[in-house]
């Protein structure tokens, strides 16, 4: 065991190295290959700032303004009839948005109902087996300059949907 817990300390390294060496045998300007891949970047960072800013301070208001104890308490009882607790509502509807405000939430459910509760095992499933929606859409879309979704909102969706069914039914097993 302990030769795998340095394994990514040779690992990496090595990688990054023959990464390097390659280029050199390839004739390629590696360090100016870098520095032009890393304005890109920062250009791609610039475009979408505003976006994940539009984001966050939206998730933010949400939770601060009570909207989302509102909408957990107002779709408690639908969620409730498919065995989805109304604590989980608002975790659902966030989840969409943003992982950070996401786990926030989860990081409430855990001091309300425990990590090893009904709420906590699903809590755990549904955080791991669903997407941020709308921030992906909205980050991979706009770096890649895609206009037309098509299908992607209905099937992401239909996915998230599927996701949030399993942690019911995976948690109930549990």
């Amino acid at each position: 065991m302990n030769a795998l817990s340095h394994f990514s300390d040779i690992v990496i390294p090595a990688i990054l190295f023959f990464i390097v060496a390659y280029g050199v045998c390839a004739r390629i300007k590696v360090y100016e290959s870098f520095l032009k891949g890393a304005r890109e970047g920062l250009k791609t960072v610039a475009d979408i700032m505003p976006t994940l800013i539009g984001l966050m301070v939206a998730v933010g208001v949400l939770r601060a303004s009570g909207f989302l104890s509102f909408l957990g308490s107002l779709l408690g009882p639908l969620a409730e009839a498919v065995k989805i607790p109304a604590a989980m509502v608002p975790l659902i509807f966030v989840k969409l948005f943003s992982s950070s405000a996401a786990t926030g939430l989860v990081l409430d459910l855990f001091k309300e109902y425990g990590p090893d509760s009904y709420v906590g095992l699903m809590t755990s499933i549904l955080m791991s087996c669903t997407e941020t929606l709308f921030y992906t859409m909205s980050i991979y879309f706009l770096a890649a300059k895609v206009t037309k979704t098509r299908y992607t909102l209905p099937g992401a969706l239909l996915s998230i949907l599927a996701g949030t069914a399993m942690s019911v039914v995976l948690a109930g097993m549990l």
